[in-house]
């Protein structure tokens, strides 16, 4: 993945190799998936969430957890569900009877990686218990302030929200997600590889078998390593004119926000970094945008009718914005 046509002022090797690493280990036990295991790294190394989303039974639990044993950290899995309550995301006040006081018993929210399964199946009011913790990196409880340990990841998986029982995620909620990644059915050559997989119950020994290779000092330090990479002001330019034409947009109801260029900025850094280059291509850019934006904009009701999506209207918009020279 390197590229030999020049050298790198910003020794890249340990993000290169976490990365590569990263990939195999995944890729042991998850089949053609490699697009999403990439973008799950680099959100990873941006410390970004990520919104996977794709029907029953594409592997989107299954890469999320094989992501979560490749990091030596804490790990917490929640099942969302209609009947779910805030506090049992966060945590409670908890009475003491020796100490004749309430405690706080904090919730699985505090942990590293945190893998949300099935997010669109609870309501709203559970939703905004995630609100803080995703942005803040920190809970209130009864006016006190519990912070979260660095790193602090959450990966959530949905079904399409056409499928019964989904409820639409808050929009305030997706921004705050760095990526959504669409999980589609793999192809057939990887299908029959999955069944041959199955055989012999291989895949839960391999899910058994994945190493893990990053921890938090070596990420701490692998995202210091990306804060390094050049970004040229044309290319800072090209990454406002492409947020800003979501908002100019016939085709578009709701643009992104700002947060949106900071994602694409910071991913497009790790790209880069990944792909052993200390600068920013418009190329990283063009490759980055759509998981970046494809959540954060909403068509106009009348190209919804038409059958237009979010991947079509942001492909529209690269094709129309100037690429810096």
């Amino acid at each position: 993945m390197e590229n030999d046509m020049f050298e790198s002022r910003v020794d890249l090797s340990e993000v290169q190799e976490t990365f590569d690493a990263i990939q195999k280990e995944i890729g042991s036990a998850v089949l053609g998936q490699q697009k999403i295991v990439e973008q799950l790294a680099i959100a990873l190394f941006c410390e970004g969430h990520v919104l996977i989303e794709g029907i029953p039974g594409v592997a989107k639990t299954l890469t999320a957890k094989c992501l979560s044993k490749t990091v030596d950290a804490k790990f917490s899995r929640i099942q969302f569900t209609p009947d779910l309550m805030p506090s049992d995301v966060i945590g409670t006040m908890i009475y003491n009877p020796k100490s004749t006081e309430f405690e706080f018993k904090p919730g699985p929210i505090f942990s590293n990686v945190i893998l949300i399964d099935e997010i669109n199946r609870a309501p709203a009011k559970t939703q905004s218990s995630l609100f803080e913790c995703m942005e803040e990196r920190q809970i209130t409880v009864d006016g006190i302030r519990y912070e979260l340990e660095s790193p602090f990841i959450v990966i959530g998986t949905q079904n399409p929200v056409e499928h019964e029982g989904t409820y639409r995620l808050p929009e305030a909620q997706l921004d705050r997600f760095m990526f959504k990644l669409i999980v589609d059915y793999p192809n057939l050559n990887d299908e029959q590889k999955i069944l041959e997989l199955h055989m012999n119950g291989g895949i839960h020994l391999n899910l058994k078998n994945i190493n893990k290779v990053i921890d938090a000092t070596k990420l701490r330090a692998i995202q210091e390593t990306v804060k390094l990479i050049n970004v040229k002001s044309e290319i800072l330019q090209y990454i406002a004119n492409l947020v800003h034409e979501t908002r100019n947009n016939p085709n578009i109801y709701l643009g992104a926000s700002p947060r949106a260029g900071i994602s694409l900025l910071h991913s497009a850094k790790t790209y880069a970094a990944i792909q052993g280059r200390d600068f920013v291509t418009p190329d990283d850019i063009k490759d980055m945008v759509i998981p970046v934006l494809n959540h954060r904009i909403m068509l106009s009701s009348e190209k919804e009718m038409e059958g237009m999506t979010s991947t079509a209207a942001i492909k529209l918009i690269i094709e129309k914005v100037e690429v810096p020279s």
